[in-house]
């Protein structure tokens, strides 16, 4: 029999970005807060020797365990899905900071194209670009740039943002906290050769920090060293933001938190006399196995996008998405990512073994609408990069067409290649689809008894052209560098779960104006339970050509607001 626990105003499931936000701003705000963490703790301090490759970006030290939680796969409705039994195109973070842990660090803000897709594309080029007929479900997300636009703001100055005014980006309030960072040889080749091409570079905005600065919070975050251990390893200098830096002990400064590790949230209950709210949660302790409920008057899903909607979907809230009729908005409207790409092979050695993980130049002359679709048969586009993030021997062998795949004369173009190589990479949108989704698996359930989330995803018509036009940019870019060769990427085939790709999975618990087309509304409030919180990148409607946490980050903001207004007043916000 479970345990039923002392109640308190806000309980957040899961501890990283989102649920660090939540539990920072609420505490200001006089709430109690429980964070319930299924990981352990962990910080800089567990990050002195993290220069391994093999055991950190090979055998995945920080990620989450999926001999106990993992998901299964299919590419359509008509297939068999089968569990994920390694990770590979996206890796899960677990343990405090979640994912925040071992991220990059490229913290871009969406378009506000992004936010009014369906209406500006309409207002463009008409009704009939929209692709409707073809099964794409594009949407408005409910809320405009411009009023998220504050939000951004506070989260680059929480997290301490480096970078420099984007000319095609939607405007700022203010300028990056701190500068962008130093400018290694190979970005200042592709900054001029984009200038040549009459494109717009501009540095990345990175949360590998340029300098040492103090947050609004009061917490210091220190200058990037430059180490290239970044993605798939926590910072050991504490100069990477991440929630375990930032957000995070400014929770624990307040007496009003209270986190609690090893407790995996299995159900949300709903309240036995009012159906329009929730109770509390339940969670397993995964060290003894026992039951507990948390009793809270408002409860925020703040772990990642898998399962945030599988919480919703065991605890019986919401309709589940159905393709075939289309009705239902749980599940609906999963996204991921495309990339196209092009790698260039010079005969001059470039110190690529150094970098950061934000440490690059991009540019968004072919991102969302700034340029003209009228005739290309796709929407949206993406980011185009050119990134120094430390190519690590391990992982590093890109070798020039015609090259075999292994023994000697392999080795040779590898080591001979190692530094040698650069890659100019666009990161393109996906457009929801109506056969990509988010459902239960009927066959297969996790350590602790629940069914597993199963995922239904394949490349579309609309992600191929997009990668083809990406790739072809990329190589002109290459070919002002002064490439003496460029190796292009293939055509996009099908999706595939085991190559690694990016951890940008979006979707299925979406924003928006309607309860007709989306999970929750713009205070992440959702549409069935006025005391249920829901956040992360699961709220997008479609996935942008830019990494997600920023966006992320500032839906956090909004949500904490919007929860502190309901502490206060109650009902639904508007």
């Amino acid at each position: 029999m479970a345990t039923t626990l002392d109640k308190v105003d806000v309980v957040t499931v899961g501890v990283g970005w989102t649920g660090g936000i939540i539990a920072a701003e609420a505490t200001k705000a006089g709430l109690s807060v429980v964070g319930l963490e299924r990981g352990v703790k962990r910080g800089t301090e567990d990050y002195q020797h993290v220069h391994d490759e093999l055991k950190y970006a090979v055998r995945y030290e920080l990620m989450q365990d999926i001999s106990k939680e993992t998901l299964t796969f299919r590419n359509s409705p008509d297939e068999k899905a089968l569990p994920m039994r390694q990770q590979g195109s996206f890796l899960l973070g677990e343990n405090l900071g979640g994912a925040g842990t071992h991220w990059n660090g490229q913290t871009w803000r969406f378009l506000p194209y992004d936010f009014e897709i369906r209406s500006m594309t309409e207002e463009r080029y008409g009704a009939e670009k929209l692709k409707d007929e073809r099964g794409y479900q594009i949407e408005d997300w409910g809320i405009t740039y411009d009023e998220l636009e504050p939000y951004f703001n506070t989260f680059e100055k929480t997290a301490g943002i480096s970078g420099e005014e984007n000319p095609l980006g939607g405007h700022r309030s203010e300028p990056y906290p701190t500068p962008p960072m130093l400018k290694s040889k190979t970005l200042k080749m592709f900054e001029e050769a984009a200038k040549g091409l009459e494109l717009d570079p501009i540095m990345m905005p990175s949360a590998n920090l340029s300098e040492q600065y103090e947050n609004p919070d009061g917490q210091t975050i220190n200058a990037c060293q430059y180490c290239a251990f970044c993605e798939r390893f926590g910072c050991e200098y504490g100069a990477k933001s991440s929630p375990e830096v930032t957000v995070i002990p400014k929770a624990q400064e307040s007496d009003d938190f209270t986190l609690r590790l090893n407790a995996n949230v299995v159900e949300i209950i709903t309240d036995e006399d009012d159906d329009s709210k929730v109770s509390g949660v339940k969670f397993v302790d995964t060290i003894t196995g026992e039951e507990f409920i948390q009793p809270a008057d408002v409860v925020a899903l703040t772990s990642y996008v898998f399962n945030n909607y599988k919480l919703l979907a065991v605890s019986d809230i919401g309709e589940q998405y159905d393709p075939e009729t289309g009705e239902g908005t749980l599940g609906r409207n999963y996204c991921y990512q495309i990339f196209g790409g092009a790698s260039g092979f010079f005969d001059e050695q470039f110190n690529t073994f150094m970098g950061a993980g934000s440490l690059g130049m991009a540019l968004d002359n072919y991102n969302g609408d700034n340029f003209d679709h009228s005739d290309l048969d796709f929407l949206h586009g993406g980011n185009i990069a050119i990134t120094q993030t430390g190519a690590r021997p391990i992982l590093s062998n890109t070798v020039p067409e015609g090259t075999p795949s292994w023994g000697e004369e392999f080795k040779e173009a590898s080591i001979h290649n190692y530094t040698r190589t650069l890659r100019v990479q666009g990161q393109g949108c996906t457009l929801p689809h109506r056969d990509n989704y988010l459902s239960m698996d009927e066959d297969y359930n996790d350590a602790y008894g629940v069914p597993l989330v199963r995922l239904t995803y394949n490349f579309k018509e609309q992600d191929k052209n997009n990668s083809a036009f990406l790739v072809e940019r990329c190589a002109e870019i290459l070919e002002e560098m002064g490439a003496k060769e460029i190796l292009k990427d293939g055509e996009l085939g099908d999706y595939d779960i085991v190559p690694y790709q990016s951890t940008h999975n979006t979707g299925g618990t979406t924003m928006g104006a309607s309860p007709d087309n989306s999970v929750v509304n713009n205070y992440l409030q959702h549409w069935d339970r006025d005391n249920l919180f829901v956040v992360g990148a699961g709220n997008f409607q479609h996935n942008s050509g830019y990494n997600p946490t920023a966006t992320v980050g500032a839906l956090a903001y909004r949500c904490a607001e919007g929860i502190i207004r309901y502490a206060e007043d109650g009902g639904r916000l508007e």
